[in-house]
């Protein structure tokens, strides 16, 4: 055993056995590195700008088998007994140092930041928290890769008739990871209409079905599609509804190429779409998974919305990318070695639910990246640490939580910033816990819930493009800076006192990453929306209107990173 790596395994049994209150261990310590010994940051570059994946590879370099970053190199690296990062999505360069008053306990304890490069402001918020806590790695061949299995063989392909408990057994991520964000389904047409009735949570003594598969058939009257016939179906395959349904308005086309519809199969028929959606909601609650190809359309056609959806036109992505989506009847026969939707007669709404449903059992089963061209795997941020021996806490709102902890993860599921706070500060202080994430959340809701009040969001924009269209450029040099709200300021102070007091809980020795992810993000998706929505009436130029989106994305998309430990 070499010097190095007998002098690395002593550190570690120190700070597995000999850890003192603070985290300093009183004993190895100093017969290792002596007496004065303590980790350093020593930043390679002065001017640099860092991304997502450089703070992540900051803590797996420090915790796990990572690769050194070349932009910080860290002196004794062994004596950091636990790093904690927080994430303050929200706060953007411009806005950090606008208000550097408000933030004054945020510089003193962390330094001065680093700019962080956010993702597009074109991807949902969801997308940034994935790139913090998932890792990516090279595929590994094998004859048979455990992320693709042989297709030669159809049976290791059909998983219906399984159990829910049975099917979700070791699985990489959980079922929820694969739902659409609110975002995503606004991107994929998904309405959230006022008059549609929305699915209710689950009464207490009800048994629940945790996923179900949906699909449903429409012919054409003269309001344009029409719903004729639904059809549920549950893990195992067995059917629990498929019924026909009788349009509002007189049939002009069974379109039966695609609905398999007929004059004959529709006399008689005595079912209204008040009748089925209310059997349609005594099957799926508000907790139900519902699985479907291109699902929109059919909770458009039942007039129904529901928040928890997997859609495989959105699951497997594209060759092309885009807004491109691959056919049902192409993914069966290439992931499910299955032909569907060959006959004559139309498409049969039971064959597709459960082809929608098996090819979600695949993703579900094998992992995000099945059937995914990159040769590429993802794998929980806390999973490697915890394979590299490390423990993990995660304290974050249900959805982070049951999306992103390990196993062997200490999940805690918090409500708001200040239980965060509280639960963080406890793990903090867990000795035997070497990786802690949490999350301060206020300042983007804040910027959530203004982004969708009509007249803040006007205001804001007159005010922005007031300051974007001076006449000339001495005017332009003069004219006031974009005022920050009282609310916004008061907000902002609070996560300065939360954030000084997570940091007076760290251990001597701790790193503490701070990292903003993005700026207000919100307000550049519902300006994004009103431009793109036709309908909507634009008190403004709509040029000017233009102007300031690209203000508003350029800021959003300057994050910041802060990085130290704690002396």
């Amino acid at each position: 055993m070499s010097s190095l790596k007998r002098k690395h395994d002593a550190v570690e049994d120190n700070l597995d056995g000999g850890e003192s209150a603070d985290g300093c261990d009183k004993n190895g310590f100093f017969d290792i590195y002596g007496p004065e010994a303590k980790p350093e940051l020593v930043f390679n570059t002065p001017d640099i700008t860092l991304n997502l994946q450089d703070v992540q590879g900051l803590v797996t370099w420090v915790l796990g088998e990572g690769y050194m970053p070349s932009w910080v190199f860290i002196k004794n690296k062994p004596l950091i007994p636990k790093v904690v990062l927080l994430y303050l999505p929200g706060l953007d360069a411009a806005l950090y140092l606008s208000q550097s008053k408000a933030l004054a306990k945020l510089k003193s304890c962390c330094g001065n930041p680093i700019p962080l490069l956010a993702l597009s402001c074109a991807v949902d918020e969801m997308k940034t928290v994935d790139t913090i806590l998932t890792c990516r790695g090279k595929k590994k061949k094998s004859a048979t890769s455990p992320m693709e299995p042989p297709l030669s063989k159809p049976e290791a392909c059909n998983l219906t008739g399984k159990s829910f408990i049975e099917l979700t057994k070791d699985i990489p991520f959980p079922v929820v990871y694969y739902t659409l964000s609110r975002k995503e389904m606004e991107q994929n047409g998904y309405k959230f209409e006022t008059e549609f009735i929305s699915t209710l949570p689950a009464p207490s003594e009800s048994c629940l079905h945790e996923i179900l598969a949906l699909d449903c058939e429409m012919c054409i009257t003269k309001d344009g599609f029409e719903l004729t016939r639904v059809t549920l179906v549950d893990i195992e395959g067995q059917v629990l509804l498929d019924k026909l349904v009788k349009p509002t308005n007189h049939i002009t086309d069974y379109n039966t190429r695609y609905s398999g519809i007929t004059a004959e199969m529709m006399e008689g028929v005595a079912t209204t779409i008040r009748d089925i959606q209310e059997e349609f909601l005594k099957l799926v609650f508000k907790e139900t998974v519902l699985v479907g190809h291109s699902l929109e359309n059919d909770l458009v056609s039942l007039k129904i919305s529901h928040n928890l959806v997997i859609d495989t036109a959105v699951l497997y992505k594209h060759p092309r990318g885009g807004s491109y989506k691959t056919k049902l009847r192409i993914l069966a026969k290439k992931f499910l070695a299955r032909e569907i939707q060959m006959s004559e007669s139309g498409h049969d709404s039971v064959e597709d639910a459960k082809a929608a449903m098996d090819l979600a059992l695949m993703k579900i089963k094998y992992g995000p990246e099945f059937g995914s061209p990159p040769e590429m795997i993802r794998k929980k941020l806390l999973t490697v640490l915890n394979e590299s021996g490390k423990t993990t806490s995660i304290v974050d709102n249900i959805n982070i939580v049951k999306r992103y902890a390990s196993e062997s993860s200490n999940a805690i599921p918090v409500c708001d910033d200040d239980e965060a706070l509280s639960k963080a500060m406890k793990e903090v202080k867990n000795r035997r816990s070497q990786f802690v994430w949490t999350q301060f959340s206020e300042l983007n809701t804040h910027f959530q819930s203004r982004a969708d009040d009509p007249e803040k969001l006007n205001s804001r924009l007159a005010k922005m493009i007031s300051l974007l269209t001076c006449s000339n450029d001495s005017e332009a040099e003069k004219r006031p800076k974009s005022k920050v709200s009282a609310e916004t300021k008061e907000i902002l102070k609070k996560m300065d006192e939360r954030v000084h007091a997570l940091h007076t809980a760290l251990p001597t020795n701790a790193m503490f990453i701070v990292c903003t992810g993005h700026g207000d993000t919100s307000i550049v998706h519902r300006v994004r929306k009103m431009l793109r929505d036709e309908k909507s009436e634009i008190g403004f130029s709509r040029e000017n209107v233009v102007k300031v989106l690209e203000e508003l994305q350029a800021q959003a998309e300057v994050a910041l990173c802060f990085v130290g430990i704690k002396q």
